[in-house]
């Protein structure tokens, strides 16, 4: 592990950050459950894996993490990484809901309210009220929980920037986004339109410009070296993490701390992929929920 700046963590494979061991959380292993919740928003069945912790004595010390794209939570490994989180004491209890999508994921994934410059993600916002108003109440309703400690969501490439869309414009519903090689690039002109302009033109960091601080929020960001090849402004950094850091920025302009709100991690082999994710996961995991 290296310090790159005061707020840039970069990690190699296979290295981990090191968080101290919680005391023990009581958790003796977990239990995954599926469910299919008939969406009137989205007009489709909505397929999401629960993974919940066992035998926790507090349900008031439980928090909730929604995931996009949870139909690649087998290939990432996430039981086997709370798995091991729990049996290292290394997290308090936490009930992951991951969210399968569908064909119409460049649809229902992107910036609610405002598609991109192809007109993707014009279902943004009813996937966010799927989220706010059918897939939170039915958690709440089938687990017999009246309050979770924290809500917080993640998501991968797509997946992240509606997370971080998500729980910008919903800050008193969540507390935490984690955005793992986040499309932060999600633009309403084209790059090769000759009026197209990097302050001007990406959607989230638009948002966080024109948006004020939320007390409470934190987030988490992750980008590979090798996410990606472009560098469409030929500054020798690929796209994907000038964009991330862009919207760092943006996040530090309104008033978050770059060492209290904001986790940065950067993976110099890492690649945009699930194999890069799951080394990710449980730093983000701990940084979230660790002690």
């Amino acid at each position: 592990m290296r310090l790159c700046e005061t707020w840039r963590l970069c990690v190699k494979p296979g290295e981990m950050p090191i968080f101290e061991a919680m005391q023990s959380v009581n958790v003796s292993g977990i239990l995954v459950e599926n469910s299919v919740i008939t969406s009137e928003f989205l007009q489709r069945e909505v397929i999401v894996d629960f993974f919940l912790p066992k035998n926790v004595t507090d349900p008031s010390t439980m928090s909730l993490l929604l995931i996009n794209d949870g139909q690649n939570m087998t290939e990432l490994g996430l039981e086997t990484v709370l798995s091991n989180l729990y049996s290292s004491n290394s997290i308090s209890p936490l009930l992951c809901a991951a969210v399968h999508t569908n064909k119409d994921r460049k649809r229902e994934y992107g910036i609610a309210g405002e598609p991109d410059y192809l007109g993707r993600g014009d279902k943004a916002d009813l996937y966010t009220r799927f989220i706010i108003e059918e897939l939170i109440p039915f958690i709440h309703a089938s687990y017999a929980v009246e309050g979770f400690k924290e809500k917080s969501m993640a998501g991968f490439s797509l997946g992240g920037l509606t997370a971080l869309d998500i729980v910008w414009n919903h800050p008193a519903e969540f507390s935490k986004a984690g955005v793992f090689s986040g499309s932060l690039w999600w633009r309403k002109v084209d790059q090769e339109h000759e009026h197209y302009n990097d302050d001007l033109h990406r959607l989230m960091h638009q948002q966080i410009r024109k948006g004020n601080f939320r007390p409470g929020l934190k987030f988490f960001f992750q980008c590979g070296n090798m996410d990606e090849s472009l560098d469409r402004n030929n500054n020798g950094i690929i796209d994907s993490i000038d964009d991330t850091l862009d919207l760092v920025r943006e996040l530090k302009e309104k008033g978050y701390d770059e060492n209290e709100h904001i986790f940065y991690l950067e993976m110099p082999d890492g690649k945009h992929d699930i194999p890069t994710w799951a080394l990710a996961m449980p730093i983000f995991l701990r940084w979230g929920w660790g002690s």
